[in-house]
C-alpha cells in the first residue's frame, strides 16, 4: 500500500504528533509512507498530480524521534512523487496553522487532495466535506441537543445581551483551534466584555458559547474512525485533558494534563447522534471533544492525542488506523467503480 501524509510543513512536524505516528506505523507495517507539505504539490501540464515528498530510509523504526530525524534530514528517500498513484492520500495539515501568515496554505491540502480524489485515490478526510469544515459553522450542523447554546456575531450588542442572558458564557474565534484567544467571561466580567471581544474578532466573527459546568473537570477527547468510537482490544481511543491551576483552558500545549478516560453511556450517545453526518460526509478519523452530556468541538482537521490514548491506554491505536486503510485498499480494489470517495472514507 503507498500511503501520503500532508501536513502544514515536514519541517515543522514533532515527533509526538499523531502524524508522526501514523506514518511510522504504516512503514512499519510494511507499507510506503511519503510526507509531504501543502506546498509541496505541483500540477503538471500531463494534467497529473506529483508532490515532492520524503519517506525514511529504513523499513523500521522504533523511536518516533529516530523516525522523524530521518524523514526530515538528509538520509530521507526524497522524490518526486506522483500522487495519482498513491492508494490514499491522509489530509493530515490544519488550515487554522496557517491563518494569516500562510493565507495560501489553508486550502491547498484541500485542492489537491480534490484533483486526487478525482483520478481514483482515496482522499481522507473526504475533501469536499473537508472545505466545508473550514471553520466552527460546521458544527452548528449537528443536532442541537449535543452542542452548548451559541451565538456566532460580531456584533458586540448581541454578545452582551447573550452574556447577560446566560451568566457565564465562553468566547472564542470561528477560526482556529488549540485554545487560542479563548476567554470566559463571567458576570463580573461584563465591564471588560468589549475589550475581550476586540481580541477575539480581530481574525473575524465570534462564537460566544453557554459555560458548561462540567468543564471544570476538563474534557474528554474520544476518537471516532469510520463513523464508530474507535476501539481496539476492548479499548476506546480516548483520554481526559484536566484542567491545571486557573487557567479555563485544557489543552495540554497551554498546560492542561491527561488523565485516563472512563467512556459512559453518555459519551456512546454523543457518538452515535454524530455518526449520520460524520459517515454522510466522508470523515474517517476524528475527534469529539466532550464536555459532561454536550460536544465542545469536533476536530476534523488532523485530530490529535492518538499517543495519549495509546500511553494511557497501552493499546497500539496507530495500527487499528492502518490496517483501516488497508481493508479500504482492499475494497477498492474490487469495488472502487461501485463506491464514492464519500463512501469509502467511512467504508
Amino acid at each position: 500500500m503507498r500511503v501520503g501524509f500532508v501536513v502544514n510543513d515536514v519541517r515543522t512536524e514533532e515527533a509526538k504528533y499523531t502524524t508522526t505516528r501514523l506514518a511510522m506505523s504504516a512503514l512499519n507495517m510494511g507499507h510506503e509512507a511519503w510526507v509531504m507539505g501543502v506546498g509541496d504539490f505541483d500540477y503538471a501540464p500531463d494534467e497529473r498530480i506529483h508532490a515532492r515528498a520524503r519517506m525514511a530510509p529504513k523499513n523500521r523504526y522504533k523511536s518516533l524521534e529516530s523516525y522523524l530525524i530521518d524523514v526530515q534530514g538528509p538520509r530521507a528517500t526524497q522524490e518526486r512523487i506522483t500522487v495519482d498513484d498513491l492508494d490514499v492520500l491522509l489530509l493530515r495539515n490544519d488550515p487554522s496553522t496557517d491563518t494569516g501568515h500562510r493565507g495560501w496554505a489553508q486550502a491547498a491540502g484541500i485542492i489537491f487532495g480534490r484533483a486526487a480524489m478525482r483520478r481514483g485515490v482515496i482522499v481522507l478526510n473526504d475533501p469536499d466535506s473537508l472545505s466545508r469544515a473550514q471553520n466552527k459553522m460546521y458544527f452548528q450542523d449537528f443536532p442541537e441537543e449535543v452542542r452548548p447554546g451559541t451565538l456566532i456575531t460580531r456584533e458586540r450588542a448581541e454578545i452582551r445581551a447573550f452574556a447577560q442572558e446566560h451568566g457565564k458564557i465562553v468566547l472564542k474565534p470561528l477560526q482556529g483551534s488549540g485554545g487560542a484567544n479563548v476567554f470566559l467571561v463571567r458576570p463580573d466580567d461584563l465591564a471588560n466584555l468589549n475589550q475581550m471581544i476586540d481580541a477575539v474578532s480581530r481574525d473575524g466573527y465570534v462564537i460566544a458559547q453557554e459555560y458548561l459546568p462540567a468543564a471544570t473537570e476538563g474534557d474528554t477527547r474520544l476518537f471516532v474512525m469510520n463513523g464508530q468510537p474507535l476501539r481496539y482490544k476492548g479499548k476506546y481511543c480516548a483520554f481526559r485533558r484536566v484542567r491545571k491551576g486557573d487557567d479555563m483552558r485544557s489543552n495540554v500545549h497551554v498546560g492542561g494534563e491527561i488523565a485516563k478516560a472512563e467512556i459512559d453511556d453518555t459519551a456512546l450517545r454523543l457518538a452515535e447522534m454524530v455518526r449520520p453526518k460524520l459517515v454522510t460526509d466522508g470523515m474517517f478519523l476524528v475527534g469529539l471533544d466532550i464536555v459532561g452530556d454536550k460536544l465542545m468541538e469536533i476536530n476534523v482537521f488532523s485530530p490529535g492525542g492518538l499517543g495519549s490514548a495509546q500511553k494511557l491506554e497501552g493499546v497500539r491505536f496507530t495500527r487499528s488506523v492502518i490496517e483501516a486503510l488497508e481493508r479500504k485498499v482492499q475494497y477498492a480494489g474490487f469495488y472502487r467503480r461501485n463506491f464514492s470517495n464519500v463512501e469509502m472514507a467511512t467504508l
